[in-house]
């Protein structure tokens, strides 16, 4: 299941030359121009990471950050000419996940790109749901989606499920490498 990443950003050219690198990543892209258009295509299609540049028509990055937020844990990378510690330091503060400055590395921002969300794959197990790629588990009723489809499982099957995505997590952080994904279909529970 490929991720969706929205680009809010009003320069044309930086959002295509970020639009064609990511989508030959495997990424789906979409675009907006401005602070507004940003946050309507945010509530439309929740993406699963914002690109969000700080200086934008309309309402600023930082005021747009600080929306999405109350809305959603969705990451969000600032994606700036704002270089000084103050700019930076106020992107974490209305609660960014990672902050960089242009000029920057395509590769680079790839990188970043795919930690956070690598960290975000798998959210803290104290809440009551779990989401792990297109899975999410309900932990209080045992309830689990697949590409937000229901699948009915028996208590065991749920709890080794659980266990199977802790492990893969784990061990995918201990040793800092992203074991290759399952295939689709291919966990057969019998």
């Amino acid at each position: 299941m490929s991720k969706t990443i929205l680009i809010i950003e009003d320069e044309i050219a930086i959002q295509n030359t970020i639009k064609a690198f990511l989508e030959d990543a495997g990424y789906i892209i979409i675009l907006a121009s401005d602070g507004i258009m940003g946050i309507e295509l945010f509530k439309k299609h929740t993406p699963d990471l914002v690109l969000l540049d700080l200086m934008l028509p309309k309402i600023d990055g930082y005021a747009v950050c600080e929306i999405l937020r109350k809305e959603s844990t969705t990451p969000i990378i600032m994606l700036t000419a704002r270089d000084d510690d103050e700019s930076q330091m106020k992107g974490f503060d209305v609660l960014a996940d990672d902050y960089i400055t242009k000029p920057f590395s395509m590769p680079l921002v790839l990188k970043r790109i795919e930690a956070v969300l690598r960290r975000t794959d798998m959210q803290d197990i104290t809440s009551s749901t779990i989401r792990y790629r297109n899975i999410r588990l309900n932990t209080e009723s045992y309830e689990v989606f697949v590409d937000d489809k229901s699948v009915s499982l028996t208590a065991r099957e749920f709890e080794i499920l659980i266990l199977s995505i802790l492990v893969y997590t784990f061990f995918s952080r201990m040793f800092d490498i992203m074991l290759p994904p399952v295939a689709k279909h291919s966990i057969v529970v019998a």
